[in-house]
């Protein structure tokens, strides 16, 4: 049993009604962002090398928030591994917005047509924050969607992403930051546990803090530059988490594996 889940839905319970009548004036005041355009791509060099790369996940790797996936999270995210490897990345998004863990293991792996992949990238986490999932039921969950996914790629390097940074939601209220916020570094650090059980299985556990990375790359913004809607991220964010997971990917040494 999690004893920091179970004491923390202790405490959050009374908090409950509030958290409901809460988070229907937050969907009301939140606008209903499309999904990028262009699910697919390629980011090309000098050179004969191919490299296929699949996104899968919720709602900030379907791109809300983000025109295009070309100038999103995936498209960033090619292109700062065409610089890594010196090879044309091409990559195709499968991802809604809306979606749990569950639903991407039921309604999208069967989608994915591709017979080979040399790196499946993964972002999940929000939805299932939302909704209250267990760590217990999100271990569950995330194993499955692993196991189905080996089926068809044994051996392709799968890349968990950081987990939202729901405490930074600048939409969200104090009580929400307070039990969803904890609740996804919960699930965060289950996922930690989950993948030291698979072989070419990574999770970047960094904590996501727009305050961090303004300063760690020197960026002339706020940390409300980074949303799009309060939740959803900007293209500004999209861009600087791709090269943030781009980084995890090379300290990793993941795509020499």
């Amino acid at each position: 049993m999690n004893i920091k889940y179970t004491l923390g839905a202790i405490v959050s319970v009374p908090l409950l009604p509030i958290l409901y009548f809460q988070g229907q004036k937050i969907r009301r005041t939140i606008p209903d962002l499309p999904e990028a355009t262009d699910v697919e791509g390629m980011s090309t060099t000098e050179s004969d090398q191919s490299f296929q790369m699949l996104a899968i996940g919720e709602s900030t790797i379907a791109g809300v928030g983000a025109s295009t996936h070309e100038s999103g999270f995936t498209g960033t995210l090619a292109k700062e591994l065409t610089a890594q490897i010196s090879a044309n990345v091409s990559w195709k998004v499968y991802a809604k917005s809306g979606y749990t863990a569950k639903c991407v293991h039921q309604k999208i792996i069967p989608e994915i047509t591709e017979q080979t992949a040399d790196l499946i990238v993964i972002g999940l986490g929000g939805n299932d924050s939302f909704k209250l999932s267990t760590p217990k039921r999100w271990n569950k969950d995330v194993r499955a969607l692993i196991d189905t996914i080996r089926e068809s790629y044994p051996k392709t390097p799968i890349v968990f992403t950081n987990m939202p940074p729901i405490k930074e939601f600048t939409a969200f209220t104090g009580t929400f930051k307070f039990v969803i916020g904890n609740l996804v570094i919960l699930l965060g650090e289950e996922l930690e546990k989950v993948v030291k059980d698979y072989d070419n299985v990574f999770y970047n556990a960094k904590e996501l803090k727009y305050e961090e990375l303004i300063n760690r790359m020197n960026l002339d913004a706020s940390p409300e530059d980074f949303f799009s809607d309060g939740v959803h991220p900007s293209e500004l964010a999209y861009q600087i988490w791709a090269k943030d997971v781009a980084e995890f990917i090379q300290e990793k040494d993941i795509l020499a594996n």
